[in-house]
């Protein structure tokens, strides 16, 4: 009975063991099905359960699933774990576990254990020609960018004989593409070993190699590539080569491609409409974006983030911000890249208070902004004037843990230069680890736009002396040239434009439009019409570049042709090209042709701006037609200062001085502050109506009340008033009492109110003043002379008309010129250069016997 009821309890103990006890093929599967839902937490710990104190009951296939659920988790402590299981079951060698353990090494970020696994493999005495093993460690070596020690291996890889499969070539293709270590010639290479080993069939690969081609520029390979791909349902393979062609900047190309895609039932994803939608933002083909928003929403992706995102973008891109708008209210779950695709949109349509007011809605709502944010607010505060606001937005960079690109950066030295901060700029720039073309061009344009000419040239200097491999771009060269302008540098600027000239940047609009400022600065039209001819014909900035150029030339008639050769080539005319021909047409007086340019600026509705509208001002005051003016003026909505002193001059050059000061006091009702010029032509505009007084208290306004120094035209005016007006002591007193040293145009003024009153004296007094200033110019010698003759000194006026001679002076005539039916008459003195002198003498000698005839009789 005893021995009965021990035998019971051994078969109870043994029953009890079984119930405890898991097959490993339970374990394994329970393991791999856990893994398979994505469960690799739960994977892990029933490996742990079951397997802790022995590795033995684990199936050897069970290992890759454990390593790949380590490497989801980027759990390196499992993985070692299990690493040690694999150890102690003497399964190292084995290629589908080396595989995954290289794998899980790399993607927990331990490099080099992954390659102690891989040298401890090949070392094994295993021939070591499993390809996929070689993968995983190239693969490993590309995602931690050593890309030297990857090709390396992938090399010797090669040299054992170990033949690579499509993925081998796929992924150092990819390398190719991000880094460009390899010729072109090896990739073709590569596309050529492809070939000859059957390996074309692989959709992966073929993507591979099209991605490839466009990266290194090669559009036409890529398309080859794609053609000869017979099944193209891979929608992968759809969208590289649409990215690809918007990239290569073929954005129609893109369109045609997505129209295609939709022709072979090709099923769309996201990336499809984005990549489509960025060629037509690229492209500004707004129609074809409409037409591809309305294929979202039947799609129903109207609500997927990235797709958003692009839509909003390509509707920014088109200039259309209503659009962009609408998108954006019509996301429910707004992601931070949608905020920054709205504040990015505002920003690049010059709407930036709408940008830094959807940054406050951003804070109010608890978004964290990013990097991109920021350099969008940055920029916007540099555009709207707001320093104190951007510099606060720099100050939230340091609060928040918020990582500095170089985009932020540059935004920063853009502001801090454009205000005059160079200390700020500098600091900024100095910090930045890596110093690309952005940050360099940032400097340089901020330097330029506050006039510090000098230090921006010294910069760009600096740039090619600290870094070889930068080759300055469009927008640096513009800046550069804008500085040896500013300068008058010709020499220096000669030497840019060689520079230019080999690399083929001369050939961009806005380099070539800032040579021709240059030249055209330095007084070198015939240069600038070089570079002029050398552009595109179809660009209206290189035209109205040249037109300038003209006019600042003193060669209006030149300005006034190449306009009217713009509109026979069929550029169309915007506000400045018109604003340029207008200053040329004042400087001729030609009315009819202003009045032509003026109703052919109406009739096509070319936009009229401040600065056009002033032009019309300017030129129908200096053709005599102060009516004309003054209408265009009343109805401006904003007057500019410009604006207020080409209307107060306009006054006063046709000698209505009482409507001259009435508009003074009526610009400083109005809020506007006057400057220097507003008080000269309020003192011309009193020296031509002869008031004296009120011109005496306009200048001791200027200095007293408003602050202003007057120049050398000032006190010359006010010597002509009071000369003219016959207050010869008082003018002369006043020059004696001038604060800075009297130039010619006062001592001729003095000369010439001498000569008027007869005061012989004060005359010689100034014409030796003259003499001793300007010894060679003949036009001094004349007005002493003429002074002599009036005062009956002949024989002085005698002696200085024959030292004159001795000299070889000359006076050069003076000249004036009429507009009669679209025909310029020139007049000089003592003769003239039009056809009809003759006639026109005639009509004169006639008016004048009949004024004589007529006083005979009364």
């Amino acid at each position: 009975m005893h021995f009965k009821l021990h035998d019971v309890h051994i078969r109870r103990g043994i029953s009890c063991l079984a119930d405890s006890y898991t097959s490993p093929t339970s374990v394994s599967s329970g393991i791999r099905a856990l893994i398979q839902k994505g469960e690799y937490l739960k994977a892990l710990h029933l490996y742990t359960k079951h397997d802790g104190s022995s590795p033995l009951c684990t199936s050897a296939f069970t290992f890759p699933s454990l390593l790949k659920a380590c490497s989801y988790l980027t759990n390196l402590c499992y993985g070692k774990t299990i690493h040690a299981s694999v150890i102690v079951l003497g399964r190292q060698y084995d290629p589908f576990i080396t595989t995954s353990l290289v794998n899980m090494y790399v993607k927990c970020g331990s490099l080099d254990e992954a390659v102690q696994v891989f040298d401890g493999w090949s070392q094994s005495g295993v021939p070591a020609r499993d390809v996929t093993v070689w993968n995983s460690l190239i693969d490993g070596y590309f995602k931690f960018r050593k890309f030297k020690e990857g090709i390396d291996r992938f090399r010797r890889m090669l040299v054992l004989g170990v033949r690579p499969d499509a993925f081998s070539l796929s992924i150092v293709v990819s390398v190719l593409c991000k880094e460009g270590k390899l010729r072109r010639e090896e990739g073709r290479q590569i596309h050529g070993y492809m070939l000859r080993n059957s390996l074309g069939g692989d959709s992966f690969l073929r993507t591979a190699l099209i991605d490839m081609y466009f990266k290194f520029g090669l559009a036409t390979d890529a398309w080859r590539v794609f053609v000869e791909i017979e099944d193209k349902s891979n929608v992968v393979l759809w969208n590289v080569m649409i990215i690809g062609f918007v990239d290569s900047g073929i954005s129609e190309s893109s369109l045609e491609l997505y129209m295609l895609a939709k022709n072979y039932s090709v099923k769309l994803v996201s990336t499809s409409f984005t990549g489509t939608l960025g060629a037509c933002g690229r492209s500004e083909n707004f129609g074809f974006g409409r037409q591809i928003h309305c294929d979202v929403v039947k799609m129903g992706l109207d609500s997927d983030p990235y797709v958003c995102t692009s839509l909003l973008s390509m509707y920014s891109k088109c200039g259309m911000v209503g659009e962009a708008e609408t998108v954006f209210s019509c996301v429910i779950d707004k992601r931070l890249e949608i905020w920054n695709a709205m504040v990015a949109a505002y920003a690049d349509n010059g709407y930036g208070h709408y940008a830094l007011d959807l940054f406050s809605l951003m804070r109010e709502n608890c978004v964290l902004s990013d990097s991109f944010t920021l350099s969008n607010v940055i920029a916007c505060c540099s555009m709207l004037g707001l320093y104190d606001y951007g510099k606060s937005v720099h100050a939230e960079l340091f609060k928040r843990p918020i990582q500095s690109t170089s985009a932020i950066e540059s935004a920063l030295l853009t502001l801090y230069s454009k205000f005059g901060c160079d200390t700020d700029a500098y600091l900024v720039f100095k910090s930045m680890e890596q110093k690309d073309m952005i940050a360099w061009g940032s400097l340089i344009s901020g330097l330029c736009k506050n006039g510090k000419f000098k230090e921006a040239l010294k910069v760009f200097e600096s740039m090619k002396n600290d870094d070889d491999s930068l080759k300055p771009d469009s927008d640096i060269m513009t800046s550069v040239i804008n500085a040896c302008a500013g300068l008058e540098a010709l020499d220096f600027g000669l030497q840019v434009h060689g520079g230019m000239t080999k690399t083929g940047l001369v050939l961009n609009v806005f380099v070539g439009s800032s040579l021709i400022d240059l030249y055209s600065k330095c007084g070198l039209p015939e240069m600038a019409l070089k570079v002029f001819t050398s552009m595109r014909p179809d660009n209206i900035v290189a035209w109205n570049s040249m037109i300038s150029c003209y006019s600042r030339n003193n060669l209006p008639e030149q300005s006034m042709e190449l306009f009217d050769l713009m509109l026979n080539h069929g550029v169309f005319p915007d506000s400045v090209s018109i604003t340029s021909v207008l200053v040329a047409i004042s400087s001729t007086a030609s009315l009819l042709k202003g009045k032509s340019v003026h109703g052919y600026t109406l009739r096509l509705n070319i936009p009229s701006d401040t600065h056009l509208k002033n032009a019309l001002i300017d030129m129908y005051v200096k053709c005599g037609f102060s009516k004309y003016a003054e209408n265009i003026f009343r109805k401006m909505e904003h007057k500019s200062l410009i604006t207020w002193n080409l209307m107060i001059y306009g006054y006063g050059s046709h000698g209505d001085c009482l409507r001259a000061l009435s508009l003074f006091d009526e610009m400083k009702k109005a809020g506007e502050s006057p400057d220097d010029v507003t008080f000269l032509s309020l003192i011309s505009a009193c020296n031509h109506s002869g008031f004296v007084q009120e011109g005496r208290n306009i200048f001791e306004i200027m200095k007293q009340e408003y602050g202003i120094e007057p120049k050398m035209e000032h006190y010359a005016n006010m010597v002509d008033l009071l000369g003219r007006a016959g207050h010869l002591e008082e003018a002369y007193s006043f020059v004696k009492a001038m604060p800075i040293e009297p130039d010619c145009s006062i001592w001729l003024c003095l000369l010439s109110a001498s000569r008027t009153y007869y005061n012989v004296e004060l005359g010689i007094l100034s014409a030796e003043n003259l003499l001793r200033m300007e010894p060679e110019r003949g036009s001094n010698y004349v007005q002493l002379i003429n002074l002599y003759m009036e005062a009956g000194l002949k024989n002085e006026a005698a002696k200085l008309l024959s030292e004159m001679k001795e000299r070889g002076l000359q006076k050069k005539p003076g000249w004036s010129r009429i507009e009669i039916s679209s025909m310029t008459h020139v007049f000089f003195s003592g003769g003239s250069s039009s056809l009809m002198a003759a006639e026109i003498f005639n009509v004169l000698n006639s008016l004048k016997s009949n004024m004589i005839d007529q006083v005979k009789s009364n």
